[in-house]
């Protein structure tokens, strides 16, 4: 699991219930678009997210119509496993040197 995949899953997780849009994840995960979307495609493909288009009209807002992400129930669990997997290295490393943890 890249650390980008990482980053966007905890802002998701941390996220509101009904979804985030790209630029919302972006600040979020601190991580430029061109890393997010590509990232966010891979964790639809998974079934670890869902997302949806929003549905006001772009031309009233006077902006793109956004496409908001939230994370799927039915993967959670699936998906906490492997950011626990993903951070098991660096807590074993925290352990074995301390001096370097942080």
């Amino acid at each position: 699991m890249t650390k980008s995949m990482q980053l966007i899953l905890r802002a998701l997780m941390d996220g509101p219930e009904v979804g985030m849009c790209g630029l919302e994840i972006c600040a979020a995960a601190g991580l430029p678009t061109g890393t997010i979307h590509p990232t966010l495609a891979r964790l639809e493909a998974l079934g670890w997210l869902q997302s949806e288009w929003e549905q006001r009209d772009p031309a009233e807002q006077g902006r793109p119509r956004r496409r908001y992400y939230h994370l799927d129930s039915d993967g959670m669990g699936t998906m906490q496993a492997a950011l626990h997997r993903a951070d098991a290295p660096h807590e074993r490393a925290a352990r074995l040197r301390p001096g370097l943890a942080g």
